[in-house]
């Protein structure tokens, strides 16, 4: 699949469906797009007609903030029709505005409440190890809920366990809900605390689908879990949602939909 046609469309049906249901978060969707869109077009072993099936990859959304991007990537490789995602925080509609699995084929996990995705992933892949299973567990965390103790514990947990079949993505995009990251709580030296904890660590641009590519590719084989960090741009793809700390809670209406609309479809 053309990675870079997945990403535009993820991003133009997440503009569209915030939109419609007058949900946020775009900002944050619009960052993580190329990394989802990787994930999705070329890396994850899924069956979009056997969305259960035992031997695919598990995916957890842990900044479940950004679901509508999933839901857009989901429907974009088949798993349900691409005319639901307008219903997308409708009265009624299972297109819930923080990602859920209820009724979704392709979810593994609900999530929204920060800090618990990995926790939930470590344990899918400590699973998969003692019962001698190949598939591996990806999950994508924001940076801001690294903030969160319970991740701490996840990350000396996967290394303890020596669970090279889990794999971390951090949506580094440096702004969280109400200001920057490192004005919130810095987490510098980021890269060095991974490796200290016992992961392998490898940084690239979240926006290059080349380097996301290779580096999900060429991860070492190692007893070690792997840390992505991708240095992302939040709003990635509007000119005046990037790095606008306006945007993690705002919703595009009007001439700014307009607008919007028109630098994603260039």
């Amino acid at each position: 699949m053309d990675t870079l046609q997945l990403a535009k469309k993820i991003r133009c049906h997440a503009l569209e469906m915030t939109s419609k249901g007058g949900s946020s978060h775009i900002a944050s969707i619009l960052s993580m797009a190329d990394i989802i869109a990787v994930l999705y077009g070329s890396i994850l072993k899924v069956d979009p007609k056997n969305p259960t099936w035992a031997g695919r990859d598990r995916f957890i959304l842990s900044k479940g903030h950004a679901g509508a991007g999933i839901y857009a990537a989901l429907a974009e490789r088949g798993f349900f029709p691409v005319e639901k995602l307008l219903t997308h925080y409708q009265d009624g509609s299972d297109l819930s505005g923080h990602v859920s699995h209820k009724g979704i084929p392709g979810v593994e996990l609900s999530t929204g409440s920060l800090g618990h995705g990995l926790s939930v992933a470590c344990g899918m892949a400590y699973g998969a190890k003692i019962e001698g299973k190949s598939h591996r567990v990806f999950v994508v965390l924001s940076d801001g809920e690294c903030d969160e103790g319970s991740n701490w514990e996840a990350i000396l947990f996967a290394a303890h366990h020596q669970l090279s079949n889990l794999v971390v993505i951090v949506d580094y995009n440096k702004i969280q809900s109400l200001k920057s990251v490192s004005d919130t709580l810095e987490l510098e030296p980021f890269a060095e605390k991974w490796r200290a904890f016992g992961w392998n660590v490898y940084e690239v641009n979240g926006h290059h689908h080349h380097e996301l590519t290779e580096v999900f590719s060429r991860l070492s084989p190692s007893v070690k879990p792997s840390c992505v960090i991708a240095h992302t741009i939040k709003g990635k793809g509007v000119s005046f949602m990037e790095n606008s700390v306006l945007w993690h809670y705002r919703t595009a209406k009007g001439d700014e939909f307009d607008k919007a609309k028109k630098e994603l479809n260039q």
